[in-house]
């Protein structure tokens, strides 16, 4: 087989022949290769494929090619999207192989027919554009053959009528659904049944580790090879999915349900009313309580508080009086015995989240609100505008990740554009679980000392000086002059993202502000300008794929340390204090190495792109810290004179010259 993928990735081999783009890479091969021995030794690789190897392609020919059942899982849908629907499709053709693969989402990706139905009936709209936006997902579902929303195109990510017409583990009603013979999750998971190759993203696949049963827990198992691409988020999410959470959302939903189960169900709305609205005002009573918490803390931050302790109790009382109320009508209708199931499971959550005994108990908040762990997990919570979250995080998931790992017996490929921290890939490694895997930094092909220049802006003050904002704004502004805006500065917080977006609004370039629109309009929006400047925080840090000209500069305002009072990390670095370790070494650097590297990655992203990085924190240069990110990064020049940038510009723009 190595052979195979060898020259089926060489010059004249059969991608060249097939694909007028495609050109040999030696990282490419390099990175194949080491694929290729993973797969036939059933091992465990950790790779790092730099910006431009062409890490897709490197894994997917040896998957396609080895024969073995594999499961690709992908950070994003989007991801998701372009293997399955362009990658896969191109390859299987030029490498002449009929293995059948199969596109595999998490149900909430999925239009739910009976939830669909039960919508009609139900007028929940708040503006006439939902309504219009409704009754197109009402046509398209009665001629949609998979019933995957991404298929609807003006229906943007965050939409509120996602959760009505889609199902939950919580809310579906599984073989007792009046729909389940035309279910299109059903569908989707015995395509992937049938398949040799299934696409997945990281939500799924850990939903399935986690035994969570998105429905599809008999898909994964068979597998005899894993390929993790963009695994730097697989802790993190993973942390995720080995906790568990409740949020105001899911809760009021369970009230509405009940009543909208209650139909055709003689003497069932008149028993259940009453406990159904008592439960949403007992969401609403207790997001009141927790105003005046800070927006994300502790269980214990939150239980100070009397107002929240109370309202906590009340909402357990009001679940409880559902469980009671729909309890002897369980057998009338599938809806209403599901409605019982999800109260007595979030009974059980909020309970587990309390800590306590049982429900409607608490433990008594603990003196010491920096850790607030308890077996190795942290309670904590998340305030929204409207919602709140309790969520029950695992500090460390190395565990069970290990765990399933070995038990599957499959091959396991690792990889991402940034997982090493300057050469080493020890921090991952440990996150990941994975012990003495074998390891492999696969460089850009890029020509980074042509195509690129990196400045450091001199004499800025502290970030954390009342005047940093501006003085960043001063520095850059002769780099958008040079480059014509054309550039997407990313902000370590949103109020310099504010700050920056109010110093630039009137300038003689089109402007693109995170959350003035949804992300996939501004990007769009962005790369049509052709001069334009984008701003973004930290969850603009990856997805940014913009190739040519219309992105020719990147500036970080701050090192992306994470915030150290976020409730899971201020957790996670007290408990490496307590074991002896160093927190800031072992957690806070190299996590913000790879966020750095991740917003950097943004710069470059072919062969003839040319683009000018500022990283404007002077701690890069004045602790000795700095040199850790530095020798992180790709191999760009440095240079602290903005003249030198000017001079960048101004050289042609044509990559064969000398800039």
């Amino acid at each position: 087989m190595a052979t195979r993928v060898h020259a089926a990735l060489a010059e004249g081999g059969e991608l060249a022949q097939a694909l007028p783009q495609f050109h040999p890479r030696p990282s490419q091969q390099q990175l194949a290769a080491a694929v290729v021995d993973a797969l036939g030794s059933r091992g465990t690789l950790l790779a790092e494929a730099g910006t431009g190897t062409g890490k897709t392609f490197a894994y997917l020919v040896p998957a396609l090619l080895s024969g073995l059942r594999t499961i690709v899982s992908t950070g994003t849908r989007a991801l998701q999207d372009q293997l399955y629907h362009r990658d896969l499709p191109r390859l299987r053709d030029a490498l002449g192989v009929g293995l059948k693969s199969a596109l595999l989402k998490g149900r909430a990706n999925y239009l739910c027919l009976y939830r669909l139905e039960r919508a009609k009936g139900e007028p929940r709209f708040t503006a006439r554009e939902q309504l219009a936006l409704f009754q197109r997902i009402v046509a398209w579902g009665g001629r949609t053959r998979m019933g995957d929303l991404a298929e609807i195109e003006a229906l943007p990510e965050d939409s509120p009528l996602i959760p009505m017409v889609t199902s939950t583990v919580d809310n579906c009603l599984g073989s007792e659904c009046p729909f389940y013979s035309d279910c299109f999750v059903v569908q989707a998971r015995q395509r992937a049944q049938a398949a040799d190759l299934v696409v997945v993203n990281h939500h799924l696949l850990l939903a399935d580790l986690a035994l969570k049963q998105e429905g599809f827990g008999e898909i994964l198992p068979g597998a005899q090879a894993f390929i993790v691409d963009e695994a730097h988020q697989l802790p993190e999410l993973a942390a995720q999915f080995f906790g568990e959470g409740l949020s105001a959302r899911p809760l009021v939903e369970l009230a509405r349900d009940a009543i909208a189960e209650c139909a055709g169900v003689d003497g069932a709305l008149a028993a259940l009313q009453p406990a159904a609205l008592a439960l949403e005002h007992a969401v609403r009573a207790l997001r009141a309580a927790m105003e005046s918490l800070p927006p994300r803390g502790t269980r214990d931050r939150a239980l100070h508080d009397a107002g929240v302790q109370v309202a906590l109790e009340a909402l357990c009382d009001a679940l409880q009086e559902l469980v009671d109320a729909v309890a002897p009508l369980r057998e009338a209708a599938p809806g209403l015995d599901a409605v019982h199931a999800r109260a007595r499971e979030f009974i059980t959550r909020l309970s587990r989240w309390q800590v306590a005994g049982g429900p409607g108990a608490f433990d008594e908040p603990s003196d010491h609100d920096v850790a607030a762990t308890v077996d190795g997990d942290v309670r904590w919570y998340e305030l929204s505008p409207r919602g709140f979250r309790l969520q029950r995080t695992p500090l460390d998931v190395s565990g069970p990740l290990r765990t399933h790992r070995e038990a599957s017996g499959a091959a396991w490929v690792f990889t991402s554009a940034t997982l090493a921290i300057d050469g080493c890939f020890d921090h991952v490694a440990t996150r990941l679980g994975l012990d003495a895997p074998t390891t492999l930094l696969a460089p850009s092909p890029f020509d980074w000392q042509r195509q690129a220049l990196c400045l450091l802006p001199p004499r800025l003050p502290p970030p954390s000086a009342p005047t940093y904002s501006s003085a960043v704004m001063e520095a850059v502004l002769p780099v958008l002059h040079a480059s014509n805006g054309r550039a997407f500065l990313l902000f370590a917080s949103h109020r310099a993202l504010r700050e920056t977006a109010a110093l630039l609004r009137g300038g003689p370039w089109p402007l693109f502000v995170q959350g003035e629109a949804p992300r996939h309009v501004l990007l769009q929006r962005f790369r049509e300008s052709g001069n334009g400047v984008l701003l973004g925080a930290a969850s603009f840090r990856e997805g940014v794929d913009v190739v040519g000209d219309a992105l020719s500069v990147v500036v970080i305002d701050k090192l992306p340390f994470a915030a150290p009072d976020e409730p899971v990390f201020e957790a996670r670095l007290d408990a490496i204090r307590r074991a002896g370790g160093n927190p800031f070494a072992d957690e806070q650097l190299p996590q913000a190495v790879i966020a750095l590297k991740q917003g950097v990655g943004r710069l470059i992203r072919s062969e003839r792109d040319r683009g000018v990085l500022v990283l404007c924190d002077p701690r890069l240069t004045n602790r000795p810290y700095g040199r850790v990110f530095l020798g992180s990064l790709p191999p760009f020049p440095v240079t602290r004179d903005v003249a030198d940038v000017q001079a960048f510009f101004a050289a042609a723009v044509d990559p064969d010259a000398e800039p």
